[in-house]
């Protein structure tokens, strides 16, 4: 039975693998990551404007990682016993640009590029497969102003999509057909004012809707929920840190992890008595939604648990260069985060009469 699936699972799916990728810059395995992504995205995605934007996300992941080599081409530390090419150097206090490039420079660049391209694809998965809409009937009462910003913010590079489209099929229509370079000066100005209208629309409907605003709430309460939900917020970090970095002291994982979440959830529970809000039709919580969520936690802890196993099969060996391992306990948790393909509903597409 075709349905949407709670947002929040699908941010949890998403988050579980980008950990995953963060923890590893071995391209076999993020290509794989990336892939698993594409394949969620591709068989679950709506028709709904977010949903098609994508492969903006892997444009500019494609983009970070040309970038990326040009950066280690032009200042970056140049190191490696296979000499590619010698371009002129420029002696600069403490840099030197250009210089001699090595084979192995330019794939540590790359694959530090690829990790970095990997994190924006499973976000961007995140934000074509849920609806940030619905993502902010889930956030707690004490979230709501700043899930208001966020979605309307949050819909900014699904309409940047739809408005390119429509001024492409509005210039077809006036016959000012053409591609490349020399349009994007014509149709950066509109498709840029037509994003903003349509952001500023929806941030209007939202406010007349009653989204953002809270009741009358006393100093004290305010000042307390701020200082448990800031120090809340701040000891997660320590602890996510902690947790990822591998070489920080016990006491900062997962200890630090749990007190932070505890000082944060007992601040929203305070500060969400002052918003009076309704939710009609709330989003299931079923089944499918531990499937998807869980396959991402299992990909982030499979990963953590080969990091800490065996850290150089997650490293790109280049000096000296080698091959890239696939060890299979990383490759486990990466395929099971491709389970939300099979178990996860169809979301309901919209037909050409325009019902559901």
């Amino acid at each position: 039975m075709s349905r949407h699936l709670h947002p929040v699972a699908w941010w949890v799916w998403a988050i579980g693998l980008a950990v995953a990728c963060s923890r590893t810059n071995n391209p076999l395995l993020l290509l794989l990551a990336v892939s698993v992504a594409s394949l969620v995205v591709a068989a679950k995605r709506g028709s709904s404007p977010w949903a098609r934007a994508f492969r903006l996300y892997l444009v500019l992941g494609a983009f970070i990682i040309v970038l990326r080599v040009a950066l280690h081409v032009l200042v970056g530390y140049k190191f490696g016993t296979m000499k590619l090419y010698t371009l002129p150097s420029v002696e600069l206090p403490g840099i030197t640009l250009l210089g001699p490039l090595y084979l192995e420079g330019i794939l540590a660049a790359a694959a530090e590029g690829l990790r970095l391209a990997s994190l924006i694809a499973c976000i961007g998965a995140a934000n074509a497969l849920a609806n940030p809409k619905r993502l902010l009937r889930a956030l707690p009462s004490a979230l709501h102003e700043i899930g208001t910003a966020v979605v309307i913010s949050v819909t900014v590079a699904p309409q940047l999509a739809e408005s390119v489209q429509r001024v492409r099929r509005a210039r077809v229509l006036r016959g000012e057909g053409g591609a490349g370079i020399r349009s994007v000066g014509r149709v950066a100005l509109p498709v840029l004012q037509d994003t903003l209208d349509r952001s500023l629309a929806l941030a209007s409907a939202m406010d007349s809707r009653g989204y953002g605003r809270r009741t009358a709430q006393s100093t004290s309460s305010r000042r307390l929920t701020g200082a448990l939900t800031l120090t809340g917020l701040l000891g997660a970090g320590i602890g996510m840190y902690g947790l990822l970095d591998g070489t920080a002291p016990t006491l900062i994982g997962m200890p630090m992890l749990v007190l932070g979440l505890a000082l944060s959830a007992i601040g929203m529970r305070v500060g969400g008595r002052s918003v009076q809000r309704s939710v009609y039709r709330p989003d299931p919580w079923g089944l499918p939604e531990w499937l998807v969520a869980g396959s991402g936690v299992v990909a982030a802890v499979l990963m953590v648990v080969q990091a800490g196993h065996a850290p150089d099969s997650l490293a790109l060996p280049v000096q000296p260069l080698a091959a890239p391992a696939l060890p299979l306990l990383a490759v486990l948790g990466i395929l099971v985060a491709a389970l939300p393909t099979f178990v996860a509903p169809d979301p309901p597409v919209a037909r050409r009469d325009g019902t559901r």
